[in-house]
């Protein structure tokens, strides 16, 4: 082993990002191993990011000009997260100032459609870190609900299905606003049908079931964006809702006659719990499938009474099953909230890993920030991830190799002891403890 780099985070000892050399220890032994198999891989990596929802570019453009200028490379800049992702919502969601769409009601012609909305705060933060990443963001977009008129319930929220006489215009929905996009120079990569289309929110929202989610995607979607000549560069995701039932919600959609010409993947979320078993199901069965996750967060209505320390490790724990499972693209949720962990228009906050201060002329990065950092800037796109074994379920490990062949290890202690360890590649290790509560990202060469 050579170049070896240590960063760890360890915010009881004021460490963040922390970095120093290592050597390699020689012989590892047999005991309190991380044994890494850098030639066997199991997928490669897209990537990481967080969503521009209009809750975060609002906060966004709330700062002064300077702290607008260093959010943005704390997200995407080479000093920060290094995110190379974006997802975005068409028409509103819970985290925007209000409910939207981009046509005039009733307007079964889609004449009105227009885009000016997100050009006032969307488009610009997405092109500003187009600026710091050199390259523009790979972008994910989904609905959380389509206009009031084509839904059953004749509003935005609290649920309601997509009215079958209007899922063709729908469809053309979809391709409109990409094409939108693309005329402001922003490519959209990928989409969902619908976002937790599972669930009845007092917020935007829209139900399918398996079989209606399969039969858009198949007889609308899918054609609509092939005949203008966007689907292969546009890429249809489906589920994008919680992992505990992601695999008989897949397999229900994929019998479809036609799915697998349509449907290149699963997205899922984690408010539902681990359920990594479901990822490892959906490769096995669906091994030319990609798996992205596409959303999470930390509820406040559900985890208010934890602290940072909590949050943090809710992230890397889930970073590290999610990504061990199959998932090849992370997309946090908001990439910045107010103090408040909003705006929401229905009071839905949460945390997220940057929240501006009260005054909302600052903003400060959380303990979550770093932790996910020990993954999103060694990681690289293109990275594989590859198999390894660790002698205690108290530490939390994955393993990666760059395309540069430079391995990158992953350490999580979530307990309240000093754990020690060697990192074991073939005959060499390196030695180390992790701290009570800690995260440590390893680097090395062969």
């Amino acid at each position: 082993m050579k170049n070896i780099r240590i960063t760890e985070t360890d915010a009881s000892a004021g460490k963040f990002w922390s970095e120093y050399a290592a050597t390699d220890a020689g012989d590892a032994g047999e005991m309190k191993l991380v044994v890494v198999f850098p030639e066997e891989t199991k997928g490669t990596i897209r990537g990481f990011g967080g969503a521009f929802t209009e809750a975060a570019v609002h906060t966004y453009m709330g700062l002064p000009e300077d702290k607008r200028k260093s959010l943005i490379t704390d997200l995407f800049g080479n000093d920060g997260l290094r995110y190379n992702l974006g997802r975005i919502h068409m028409n509103s969601c819970d985290f925007a100032l209000g409910n939207y769409t981009y046509v005039k009601d009733g307007d079964e012609s889609l004449d009105s459609f227009d885009i000016s909305h997100d050009e006032e705060e969307i488009i610009p933060m997405i092109k500003a870190a187009t600026k710091e990443l050199g390259r523009q963001p790979v972008l994910m977009m989904a609905p959380w609900s389509p206009p009031p008129f084509m839904k059953t319930n004749g509003e935005m929220n609290h649920g309601g299905k997509l009215k079958d006489e209007y899922k063709d215009l729908w469809a053309e929905y979809f391709v409109r606003f990409i094409r939108e996009y693309k005329k402001r120079g922003i490519d959209i990569s990928f989409t969902t049908i619908q976002n937790e289309p599972n669930a009845t929110q007092t917020w935007d929202s829209c139900v399918y079931n398996g079989r209606e989610e399969a039969d858009f995607a198949v007889e609308n979607l899918g054609p609509a964006l092939k005949k203008a000549g966007l689907l292969g560069d546009m890429k249809i995701f489906v589920w994008d809702h919680n992992k505990e039932i992601a695999y008989d919600r897949f397999s229900e959609i994929m019998g479809k006659e036609g799915a697998d010409e349509y449907i290149s993947g699963c997205a899922v979320h984690w408010y539902t719990g681990d359920h990594f078993e479901q990822l490892e199901l959906l490769k096995k069965h669906y091994p030319d499938k990609e798996i992205f996750f596409t959303e999470g967060c930390v509820e406040y209505s559900i985890l208010s009474d934890r602290g940072d320390e909590y949050f943090a490790e809710m992230y890397a724990h889930q970073m590290m099953g999610n990504l061990k499972g199959g998932i090849t693209a992370i997309f946090d949720w908001n990439l910045i909230l107010d103090y408040k962990g909003g705006p929401n228009h229905v009071g839905n906050y949460c945390d997220a890993p940057i929240m501006a201060d009260e005054a909302g002329d600052d903003y400060e990065k959380k303990l979550s920030y770093y932790y996910i950092g020990h993954f999103s800037r060694y990681i690289r796109e293109g990275a594989k991830l590859v198999w390894s074994s660790c002698y205690t379920d108290h530490i939390d490990s994955a393993a990666f190799v760059n395309p540069d062949g430079e391995r990158v290890v992953v350490l999580l202690n979530k307990t309240d002891e000093a754990l020690p360890l060697k990192i074991k590649d073939k005959d060499s290790s390196i030695e180390l403890e992790m701290a009570p509560h800690s995260m440590k990202t390893v680097t090395y060469f062969a």
